[in-house]
């Protein structure tokens, strides 16, 4: 790949406890995702985006870090780390990991000292009382009460305690971080929670200052030469997203305006142009994601009367049409495919899984549940471990019971038994992915004007792809057709449904 690898790549986000089991306890590995690298190869991606796989007492899901040099050992050791690195390489595919600087974790060496020594508490926000009244992002108050009377700043789970980046000693810290792993050959960071960092006494998203932290990481990054800085940053204003993209500080940063669009061909255009008029004046390159770790699987999503999302689990148990929520979510992935710049695949998207929304009270694990007070179910939904393979759980998943339970259901949806149905979810995503890495990736696109309906665009390299959100069939422009994600009707596009063309 060349230097500017991350413009046009393919990356699969790995949520490592769901993936695949190598040990037999239960719970995804490095043993596990070592075997499956040849899937990954097979499936065509260009990077894998590993979720956090540091030592954590897993109070929210490993985002609760007790030490970023180290690996969890539940996942595996740091010579397993450095050796699933290499051996990813060898097959051509980057890595990327998690970094999360906004906070850290009640067990971390940083945070024992700190209750253990009042006068160690400068690297996070301590207060004799509550600063202000803002409540935590997973629910309730934002402080929490220390033994000894004081409060301190959890923007997360309380067992998530935010760093105090006032402090010099948390930006040499990270810095610090950030060579460890890049001096073990990572090619990327994914940077948590991005514009949180910094806290004044109005409010902590999107300050000025935070700008600071990044164009210093940029400086350490580009030291190592192909390594990319991916931010998650949830702003409405499209002009301040665009400021962490700037030449000299973060390379890409993630579209949740797209991930979050409804399956509506005005709203989807709409947000296809705003993504590139912000990108293209900087010269940053797109990112098209449908699905993560922390939102609603596109199938059950699409298939909702309501096809938008939200944090905040209002629509959780909405009914459901999963046949149509199939066809739009085919339909979705080579649309998003299609469009300029990277695209994200989240574990599982490629077979269709819809998101499980019928686990027992007493097995969710998300904070998000607990600190509603069960109003807001979570995220546990979309991290049920994969199936690969079999007619019953654990679906080839590993020799033990996974730690999240799986559906009877999924057993047409194992990779097994979609490997060779030419039709199926994950063929679409291998083919797909396949000929995007042959014709699209980065650059540009035209529009074309098909109706109001119909999305319709060419790409660089002469392909086109249209996209039917209308509620009959229309008819296609000229060119040969190289992948559809549903059959045509008479050379007629039917509802629902893309189609890449090729010139003739």
């Amino acid at each position: 790949m060349s230097q500017t690898w991350w413009r046009g790549a393919a990356i699969y986000q790995v949520y490592l406890r769901s993936f695949a089991d190598g040990n037999g306890d239960g719970v995804g590995d490095l043993a596990g995702l070592r075997s499956r690298l040849p899937y990954l190869k097979d499936l065509g991606i260009g990077a894998i985006w590993l979720n956090p796989w540091y030592p954590s007492p897993m109070a929210d899901g490993g985002y609760d870090v007790a030490d970023y040099r180290d690996i969890e050992p539940v996942f595996g050791t740091l010579a397993e780390a450095e050796k699933f690195i290499s051996e990813a390489h060898e097959l051509d595919i980057k890595v990327i990991i998690d970094v999360v600087p906004n906070h850290s974790s009640t067990e971390s060496a940083w945070f024992k000292e700190a209750l253990a020594d009042p006068s160690a508490r400068g690297r996070f926000w301590f207060a004799d009382e509550p600063l202000n009244d803002w409540q935590s992002i997973f629910g309730g108050s934002a402080w929490t009460q220390v033994p000894d009377g004081q409060w301190y700043l959890h923007l997360f789970a309380p067992e998530q305690p935010d760093f105090n980046w006032t402090n010099p000693e948390v930006h040499q810290e990270f810095e610090n971080v950030l060579r460890f792993w890049l001096d073990r050959g990572v090619d990327g960071v994914r940077i948590d929670s991005a514009a949180l960092l910094i806290k004044s006494d109005t409010g902590y998203e999107d300050l000025d200052e935070v700008h600071d932290v990044y164009r210093r990481w940029r400086e350490v990054a580009d030291e190592y030469g192909e390594r990319v800085l991916i931010g998650e940053v949830w702003l409405p204003d499209q002009e301040r997203f665009a400021r962490y993209l700037r030449p000299d500080e973060l390379h890409t940063a993630f579209n949740f305006d797209f991930l979050s669009c409804p399956w509506d061909p005005a709203e989807l255009r709409k947000v296809i142009d705003l993504t590139l008029a912000t990108h293209t004046p900087i010269g940053a390159p797109p990112t098209w994601v449908l699905s993560n770790h922390d939102v609603t699987r596109p199938v059950t999503r699409y298939g909702r009367a309501d096809t938008s999302f939200a944090h905040g689990g209002a629509l959780h148990g909405s009914p459901s049409d999963l046949e149509l929520g199939y066809r739009r979510a085919r339909a979705a992935a080579l649309l998003a495919m299609a469009l300029p710049g990277s695209v994200y695949v989240y574990q599982g998207e490629e077979l269709g899984l819809p998101e499980v929304e019928d686990l027992p009270d007493d097995l969710r694990q998300d904070p998000m549940y607990a600190r509603s007070g069960g109003t807001n179910p979570g995220r546990d939904g979309c991290r049920i471990p994969l199936p690969w393979s079999g007619e019953e759980p654990p679906y080839g998943f590993g020799a033990g019971t996974p730690w999240l339970p799986q559906p009877e259901s999924w057993r047409k949806l194992t990779v097994e038994a979609q490997r060779t149905d030419l039709g199926s979810m994950l063929n679409l995503y291998r083919t797909g992915l396949g000929l995007r890495r042959e014709l699209l990736g980065d650059g540009t696109l035209a529009w074309l004007d098909l109706g109001p309906d119909v999305l319709a665009f060419t790409r660089d390299s002469g392909l086109t792809c249209v996209t039917n959100l209308g509620a009959g069939p229309v008819p296609l422009p000229p060119g040969e057709v190289a992948l559809a994600s549903g059959q045509l009707e008479d050379g007629l596009l039917p509802s629902d449904t893309t189609v890449w063309l090729t010139a003739s």
